[in-house]
């Protein structure tokens, strides 16, 4: 990608760096007078340079009341032109269509857990820290914990959710270490489900590699069950197709394999790139082919620097790709279908 030319900042307020900004703002290319959504505003990183970058407005989404009041000081700082809702992206053209927006220009989506959740030992995000074993994006009370999950469900159950959402090898193993540990007493901390996990999962890098905790994937993946993250990635992407302009730019950042391969699968099917299916198999009414709503940007993922990576840790297993919306009328809506523990 070309280099840019826009004097963004490149820490957000708090002092959080945004994963690929430069990359992110040479997808959008902010103009004056365009409408952007940041559809996960966490620090405000994304939105501070949007708006810096040009004369246009941002509305900023999150379903994190405390983003959300801890953004009001950007607000005030640009006066008139940053509008903030708490809720969730999958949701944004609703959000945005109660407000009188039908169509915007761009849309950021930064995916996955924010910094701001991890530092705070108390959201029970982080293995690092001991907490409370929470681990939801939303106010508590907002469904179930993650306390509530491995205290609750079955063997089975938790196996699924660690193989399905953290890809780990031993989910049996841990699943049953779990069952096993909770019968003396509810785990109720990150820093005890952290143990158990570690008990368990014996991790020996290859010569170079670097080592990560071996409670990693175990705690990814109840927090993107808890979070229903998968279902609101795929929701996600379909209102963005319903909002964006013809015209419209669209960038997510992704952290991990699955999504990633959501946000692939979505767009592949959006840009007419899925594989045919015989031309001697008659097509369903259903699974016509519809026009086109999204032209990829480019080929593939786009990742950080090496300077990037070697400055923010977090940036290392990053990857975004990019599309551009077309004219074609929005795809219908797939039916609803919340099977995870933050399903709407």
């Amino acid at each position: 990608m070309s280099g840019v030319t826009h004097s963004a900042k490149p820490v957000a307020p708090g002092g959080h760096t945004p994963v690929m900004l430069r990359e992110v703002l040479e997808v959008l290319e902010p103009r004056d007078g365009a409408i952007y959504v940041d559809g996960t505003f966490g620090a405000g990183g994304y939105t501070a340079a949007i708006l810096d970058a040009a004369d246009c407005t941002v509305w900023g989404i999150d379903r994190d009341a405390e983003a959300i009041s801890a953004g009001e000081a950007l607000v005030a700082a640009y006066r008139g032109r940053l509008t903030l809702l708490e809720g969730r992206f999958g949701a944004m053209d609703g959000l945005l269509g109660k407000r009188g927006v039908a169509a915007v220009d761009g849309i950021a989506l930064d995916l996955g857990v924010s910094s701001m959740q991890i530092d705070q030992p108390q959201r029970g995000f982080s293995f690092a820290a001991d907490g409370p074993l929470d681990m939801r994006m939303e106010p508590a009370g907002s469904g179930p914990s993650a306390a509530d999950v491995v205290n609750s469900l079955s063997e089975a159950e938790l196996a699924d959710i660690i193989h399905r959402f953290g890809e780990e090898r031993r989910a049996r193993q841990v699943a049953r270490a779990i069952v096993t540990a909770r019968h003396g007493q509810p785990i109720e901390r990150t820093g005890e489900l952290a143990a158990i996990v570690r008990k368990v999962v014996k991790q020996r890098p290859a010569k170079g590699e670097k080592r990560i905790d071996p409670a990693t994937r175990t705690f990814q993946a109840l927090r993107i069950y808890i979070n229903d993250e998968i279902g609101e990635i795929g929701r996600g992407l379909g209102a963005a197709e319903r909002l964006l302009a013809p015209g419209g730019r669209l960038a997510v950042v992704a952290f991990h394999s699955l999504e990633d391969r959501a946000v692939k699968q979505f767009l592949r099917e959006r840009s007419g790139q899925m594989p045919r299916r015989s031309r001697h198999v008659p097509e369903a009414p259903d699974t016509a082919p519809r026009a086109a709503t999204f032209q990829p940007l480019f080929r593939g993922t786009c990742r950080p620097s090496r300077a990037e990576c070697a400055a923010n840790a977090r940036a290392r297993s990053a990857r975004m790709r990019a599309a551009r919306r077309t004219d074609a009328p929005a795809w219908p809506e797939p039916a609803a279908a919340g099977t995870e523990a933050g399903a709407a």
